[in-house]
C-alpha cells in the first residue's frame, strides 16, 4: 500500500475574484460600486483585504453611474460590478451612458458557470450572451471563461480603458470562474508594464505650426470640449485664452472645465456665440469632436471650412477630421500640447493684432454682458412670489461653496439650470451632456460625494427624473452621503408638452401659452411628495412654494449634515417655456435645415 502524497504546504491558492481584486488594487481603484450577489461573493469579500470600499446602490444602473461620476471627478478608474442575467440587464442602461458621455469605467459582470455559457444551452437560468449584446455599447467587452485567461483579459480590459478617449469596458467572468479556487502562480505585474501610463506627447512640430497660425490670425478661438476636463487643463486653456486674447466657446461637456467668469468666455447663446464662431479665422479644438449640439461645426453656426483654419487636439486619432475639416491635426494629451504651445508662442507675438483681438473682445463682452443681465431680471426678485425656475440655480449659487459639485439631471429642468449656474470651479459640473438620460443624476451626485466627501454635493432635478431612482434615496442615508436635492415639480413631462404643443396646436400654444389638458396627451401625471417620501428613508425633507423661503431652506438642508430633499413647486406653464428651448432642439437638425 502506498503512502499518500502529503500536500504541498508551499503552494498558496486564490480565487478568480481575490485576483480580481488584486489587480484592481494595483490599478490604484479604491472604491467599487455595486450589489452583492452570491455569483461573485469570491470578489466582493476579497475587496476589503485589498483597501478596496464597496458601495452598494439600489440598481445596478446607478452603480455605473455612480462609478462615471467618480471616474470624471477625480480622474481615476471607475469600477461597478453587477450580477449575472438580471443584473447584466439592469447595468446596461448605465453601460450605455457613461460610455456616451466619455467616462473611464470598468463594468465587471458575473456570468453563468463556463461550460453553458459557450455555446449557449437552451433553457439556462439567467443567461443571455452579455458579451455580444454588451459590445457595441462599450469600447470594449471581453469574457475570461477560464482562469488561466483572468489576468491577460484584465490587462487587456485596462489597456483599452486607458488608450484614446474615455469610455466603458466590460468584463464578463463566468460563476466558477468568479468564486472558485485555483493555484496562485499569477505574478503580480505593474500596470506601467502591460499599458501606457504617461500622458501622450504631442509633435513638436504641429505645436510650432499650431503657434504660428494663432499668431498670425485676425480672431483666434478656442473651443473647449470634455477632453480639458479628463486632461485637467482648465488652468492652461484660462491662461491660453489672456495670451491670445481670443474669445473661448464650448461644448456642452466643455462648459465644466471654465471658470463662467472668464472674461473671454462666449456663453452658449445665440446670436452672441454664431457671431464668434463665424467670425473666427483660426480655431483651436481642445479635446472635442464637433458633435451634434455643435453643429457639427458647419455653416451656418459655424464659419465654412474653406475660409476657417482648423487646429484640433485629441487623445483620440479616431476623431481628428472626422466631423470638420482639420488644418493641423494633434494627437496628443490637451495639457502637454498647451504647455508646449504657450512656450512657443512667445516668438509669435504681434501688438497690432493683439490689440485689434482686444477690441473684439470688448465688443463680445458688451453684448454677452447685455444677455447676462436680460436673464437675470427673468425671474424677478427672490420675495413673496412663487417660485420661478431660474430662481433655483441661481439662489443655489448665492449658498453654496464655489466649488461645490452640481449635478444637472431633467429636461427642462436641465435647460433652466445650465442657463443660469455660474460654474466657478473647473470639474465641479456634471450632467449627461450627451446622452441626456433622465435619472442618471441621483446617481451621479452620490458618486461625486464618494468622490469627495469633504466637498458640498448638490442635484438640481426634475421630478420626471426624479421618479427614476428615487429608492437611491434610501442608498444615500445607508452610506451617509450628504446630498442635496432640489426637485423642481411641475407635475408634467414639460419639455414633451412643449414639444407636443407646438406640433398639435402652435397658434394656441403661442397666444395662451399652454393648450387644455384634454387635448394634450399623456403629458401629465400625479404628484409625488419627494419631500416626505425622503423623510420616510431617514434623509431631511422640505417643500418650498415661495421664492424667499428657498434660500433658507438648503441653509437647514445643509444644516442637517443627511442626505436632503427639497421638494419645489414651480409653475408648470414659465418651466415649460424655457428660454433657447427652441436653440436645443434645433441642435437636432442638420444645420441649415
Amino acid at each position: 500500500m502506498s503512502t499518500p502524497t502529503p500536500p504541498d504546504v508551499s503552494s498558496s491558492t486564490v480565487s478568480g475574484g481575490g485576483l480580481i481584486a488584486r489587480m484592481l488594487q494595483a490599478e490604484g481603484v479604491e472604491v467599487v460600486f455595486g450589489i452583492i450577489d452570491g455569483s461573485y461573493t469570491a470578489l466582493y469579500s476579497s475587496l476589503a483585504d485589498h483597501g478596496i470600499r464597496l458601495v452598494s446602490p439600489r440598481h445596478e444602473t446607478t452603480a455605473a453611474h455612480m462609478a462615471g461620476a467618480y471616474a470624471r471627478l477625480t480622474g481615476r478608474l471607475g469600477v461597478c460590478i453587477a450580477s449575472n442575467g438580471p443584473g447584466a440587464a439592469n447595468v446596461l442602461p448605465g453601460i450605455a451612458v457613461e460610455n456616451g458621455e466619455g467616462n473611464r469605467v470598468l463594468v465587471i459582470t458575473s456570468w453563468r458557470r463556463g461550460p453553458i455559457v459557450g455555446p449557449d444551452r437552451g433553457g439556462t437560468y439567467q443567461y443571455f450572451d452579455q458579451v455580444a449584446v454588451s459590445r457595441p455599447m462599450t469600447k470594449w467587452t471581453g469574457a475570461a471563461i477560464t482562469f488561466g485567461r483572468l489576468s491577460q483579459t484584465f490587462r487587456r480590459a485596462f489597456r483599452k480603458s486607458f488608450q484614446g478617449r474615455p469610455g466603458v469596458v466590460h468584463v464578463v467572468v463566468p460563476e466558477d470562474v468568479m468564486n472558485g479556487t485555483f493555484d496562485d502562480t499569477e505574478p503580480d505585474v505593474e500596470p506601467a508594464r502591460y499599458r501606457r501610463s504617461e500622458p501622450m506627447i504631442p509633435s513638436p512640430e504641429l505645436v510650432s505650426r499650431a503657434a504660428e497660425l494663432l499668431g498670425r490670425a485676425t480672431l483666434p478661438l478656442i473651443q473647449v470640449g470634455g477632453g480639458v476636463v479628463h486632461g485637467d487643463a482648465a488652468d492652461r486653456v484660462a491662461e491660453l485664452a489672456t495670451v491670445l486674447r481670443a474669445p473661448v466657446t464650448t461644448s456642452f461637456a466643455g462648459r465644466s472645465a471654465v471658470d463662467s467668469r472668464l472674461p473671454n468666455l462666449i456663453p452658449m447663446l445665440p446670436p452672441l456665440i454664431d457671431e464668434v464662431r463665424t467670425e473666427a479665422d483660426v480655431v483651436l479644438a481642445l479635446g472635442t469632436r464637433f458633435g451634434e449640439t455643435d453643429w457639427w461645426g458647419k455653416p451656418p453656426y459655424w464659419r465654412n471650412a474653406a475660409e476657417q483654419q482648423l487646429i484640433q487636439v485629441d487623445i483620440d486619432e479616431e476623431i481628428l477630421g472626422v466631423n470638420k475639416p482639420v488644418d493641423v491635426a494633434v494627437l496628443g494629451d490637451v495639457g502637454l500640447f498647451l504647455d508646449a504651445l504657450l512656450e512657443e508662442l512667445a516668438a509669435h507675438e504681434d501688438e497690432v493684432l493683439l490689440a485689434a483681438r482686444d477690441e473684439r473682445l470688448s465688443a463680445f463682452a458688451t453684448e454677452r454682458d447685455a444677455i447676462r443681465d436680460f436673464l437675470i431680471a427673468v425671474p424677478g426678485e427672490v420675495d413673496d412670489r412663487p417660485v420661478h425656475s431660474a430662481h433655483v440655480p441661481l439662489v443655489c449659487r448665492e449658498i453654496f461653496e464655489d466649488d461645490a459639485v452640481l449635478v444637472i439631471d431633467g429636461g427642462n429642468t436641465a435647460v433652466w439650470t445650465n442657463l443660469y449656474h455660474e460654474n466657478r470651479v473647473p470639474g465641479s459640473l456634471l450632467s449627461t451632456f450627451k446622452f441626456g438620460m433622465l435619472g442618471a443624476g441621483i446617481g451621479q451626485a452620490l458618486g461625486a460625494k464618494v468622490a469627495y466627501p469633504e466637498r458640498q454635493v448638490y442635484c438640481v432635478l426634475g421630478d420626471g427624473a426624479m421618479g427614476y431612482h428615487p429608492q437611491e434615496l434610501e442608498t444615500a442615508v445607508r452610506n451617509e452621503l450628504a446630498v442635496v436635492f432640489l426637485v423642481l415639480c411641475d407635475r408634467q413631462w414639460g419639455m414633451v408638452k412643449f414639444g407636443q404643443g407646438m406640433a398639435l396646436d402652435p397658434d394656441t400654444m403661442t397666444e395662451q401659452r399652454s393648450l387644455p389638458p384634454e387635448q394634450t396627451i399623456n403629458t401629465d401625471f400625479s404628484e409625488i411628495r419627494f419631500d416626505l417620501l425622503a423623510e420616510s428613508m431617514g434623509a431631511h425633507g422640505e417643500r418650498v412654494s415661495q421664492a424667499s423661503h428657498l434660500g433658507p431652506a438648503i441653509e437647514r438642508a445643509l444644516a442637517s449634515g443627511r442626505c436632503a430633499v427639497i421638494h419645489v413647486d414651480v409653475d408648470p406653464v414659465d418651466h415649460m417655456w424655457a428660454p433657447g428651448l427652441d436653440v436645443f432642439k434645433a441642435m437636432h437638425l442638420e444645420p441649415g435645415e
